[in-house]
């Protein structure tokens, strides 16, 4: 495969010299003039809210805890095809980094406020490939209720003769309307700069640094415990992570709601997968979380 022109531009602006050789396939590509190696891409008109969501939580990630995630150089659209340019890392699996990213996680991103004090993000975000429409909210219970509706209502849209997402939206009604507001709206929280799909799979070291790496976000201002949830539905994350994570910032009040918190802000991420991979596992798990929420005494 060459390189579309398009990048080449943009790559030789970047390096600031016309005469800059670049070699390599897309998404990797390397110059010859600086020596860097570039994470490239180009899309179709139907990826520009996505390319725009990831680079623009990439960018609030950089700003909030430098280093963290790969620095984006360049994104934007040309002629209706969005584009983005960042550095390239050579990420390897996480498991030596974990405890220095539960640091960096609860000193850094995880204290990053939002600028006008609000939940929500500037920009639609796609988890996998759900688009979240997001925008900003006065309080976390707002925001997180939107979110869960959200979902719900592409589950709606898909499973009209579908009996489990039937249940699943009729369940997920009440975990709105009884559940949110007693759980999360006596919170005292500030809206904090999450990742949003921090899995395994979007997480790793560095192989130059040693370092913590996280990637693919789609990231918004939340409670900070909400990004937890998925690391502890897919593994990959040590008990010592969440140990070192919580020595460094200490679990919400009350505490012994944590746990509930966590089926709560897990379920997003379950209804997520039944809308990505359909009625199974997934329905069946967020089914679970539903009735022992719907049944905890609050």
């Amino acid at each position: 495969m060459t390189i579309p022109q398009i990048l080449l531009s943009l790559l030789q602006s970047l390096e600031k010299d016309a005469t800059t050789r670049f070699t390599g396939t897309p998404p990797k590509i390397h110059s010859s003039t600086s020596g860097k190696t570039y994470f490239v891409k180009l899309g179709s008109s139907t990826d520009i809210e996505q390319f725009n969501g990831e680079a623009e939580s990439l960018k609030a990630i950089d700003t909030a805890a430098p280093g963290l995630a790969p620095k984006v150089f360049l994104s934007g659209t040309e002629n209706e095809r969005p584009y983005f340019v960042s550095e390239y890392k050579d990420i390897g699996p996480l498991s030596r980094a974990s405890i220095a990213l539960a640091k960096r996680l609860a000193t850094e991103l995880h204290v990053h406020t939002s600028p006008e004090g609000k939940f929500g993000f500037h920009v639609p975000t796609y988890c996998g490939a759900t688009r979240m429409k997001n925008g900003w909210f006065d309080t976390w219970e707002e925001c997180f209720k939107e979110k869960i509706g959200e979902l719900l209502e592409y589950l709606e849209a898909q499973g009209k003769r579908n009996a489990i997402y039937k249940g699943l939206c009729v369940r997920g009604e009440r975990v709105m309307n009884e559940v949110i507001p007693k759980l999360l709206g006596p919170l005292d929280i500030k809206p904090v700069l999450l990742h949003g799909d921090l899995w395994s799979g979007n997480a790793g070291t560095d192989a130059s640094t040693g370092q913590p790496v996280i990637f693919d976000p789609s990231s918004y201002y939340g409670h900070n415990e909400a990004d937890l949830a998925i690391a502890r539905i897919f593994g990959g994350f040590s008990e010592s992570f969440f140990t070192e994570y919580h020595r460094q910032l200490p679990k919400t009040a009350p505490e012994e709601q944590y746990d509930l918190r966590g089926d709560l802000y897990e379920l997003y991420h379950y209804l997520n997968h039944t809308v990505l991979f359909g009625a199974g596992g997934y329905a069946s798990s967020a089914m679970q979380k539903m009735d022992r929420l719907l049944n905890a005494e609050l």
